[in-house]
């Protein structure tokens, strides 16, 4: 019989490529979304779909009897690190609050198995790089706080309860489903390829580079960026690996370790595209750190992931496609 597993926020970006990589993987799918950035075009019809807020804790309860579900897969939240120095309390609401609430309802109808998706924002400024999970966690925005408190609830409650958990700390998350099945299609969306692949399709005018003056080898930022599947493969790992060894919780880095600039992406993209991208340049955006790639040895060597997708412009690509091809439906 198949596991069944809870995704929540299943109908956004990150969600949406979970889901189809579990029902790849043979597991049985409900998602919870409540549409403030997913879709339900996202949802494959094989998924049973719950329309609601993961506070809802009558709809959750619901959702755990009727589905007998055995795991959670937590990606609903905010992600967006200027508006998280903006409106704060709207992040440790969503991000903490809200995660608090999915954790003890886990906790009240034994469900043992929980993976989460939390972010190197947790790491803030690092003094080296590649950053690896013993990084000390020192978040310089709201966005890495309501994350990093999540993480210890969660170390906290299976210390405390017969749980256990996985912590998957992204770093910046690109591309799209290879076979355009879904794809990136939040409204304002503020991550670098998803917004240069909007130019290019002539859904905006420009792109605004945050920062020339940082001290990297170009002076804009850097960072490591991953393929959304590849990121979704490795939640697949991860919980397989809590279904067949209960107990030990896991921690990993999900990034590829290359790093790249602002500039360096945007060159990417016209490379690519075949044509060029309007940049404005702009001053730094507050919560930006100015390099962070990640040491993802420990997840490769612990569950066996192998990226298929490590190459910018391989990332782009899809990007790309989505974006002249996919739709929000």
């Amino acid at each position: 019989m198949a596991r069944s597993v809870l995704v929540t926020g299943g109908a956004g970006y990150i969600g949406s490529h979970a889901v189809l990589a579990l029902l790849d993987a043979g597991y049985s799918v409900s998602v919870i979304d409540d549409f403030s950035t997913g879709f339900r075009s996202a949802v494959p019809d094989t998924c049973a779909f719950y329309q609601g807020d993961i506070a809802d804790c009558a709809l959750v309860e619901r959702i755990i009897g009727e589905r007998g579900i055995e795991a959670i897969m937590h990606f609903a939240g905010s992600i967006i690190v200027p508006e998280s120095v903006t409106n704060p309390l709207k992040y440790y609401d969503n991000n903490t609050v809200k995660s608090r609430s999915l954790i003890a309802q886990a906790v009240e109808h034994n469900v043992r198995h929980f993976v989460f998706s939390s972010t190197a924002a947790v790491y803030g400024e690092p003094d080296r790089t590649p950053i690896d999970e013993d990084t000390p966690k020192q978040p310089i925005n709201p966005y890495g706080s309501s994350k990093l408190m999540t993480e210890w609830m969660l170390r906290d409650t299976a210390a405390a309860h017969d749980f256990d958990y996985a912590v998957l700390r992204y770093f910046n998350v690109s591309g799209a489903d290879p076979k355009g099945r879904t794809g990136q299609s939040t409204a304002g969306a503020t991550h670098l390829i998803k917004v240069a692949s909007e130019v290019i399709a002539g859904k905006r005018d420009g792109i605004a580079v945050f920062g020339t003056d940082y001290a990297t080898r170009d002076g804009t930022a850097i960072r490591d960026y991953i393929h959304v599947s590849d990121l979704a493969d490795a939640h697949v790992l991860a919980l397989d690996r809590l279904f067949d060894a209960p107990g030990q919780s896991l921690l990993f880095n999900c990034g590829y370790g290359n790093g790249f600039s602002v500039t360096e992406v945007l060159d990417a993209v016209e490379q690519v595209a075949g044509t060029s991208v309007n940049r404005r340049l702009e001053g730094r955006r507050p919560g930006d750190p100015p390099a962070l790639v990640a040491d993802s040895g420990k997840i490769r060597a612990a569950l066996g992931w192998t990226p298929r997708h490590d190459d910018l412009a391989t990332i782009v690509a899809h990007a790309l496609a989505w974006e002249r091809n996919g739709r929000a439906r």
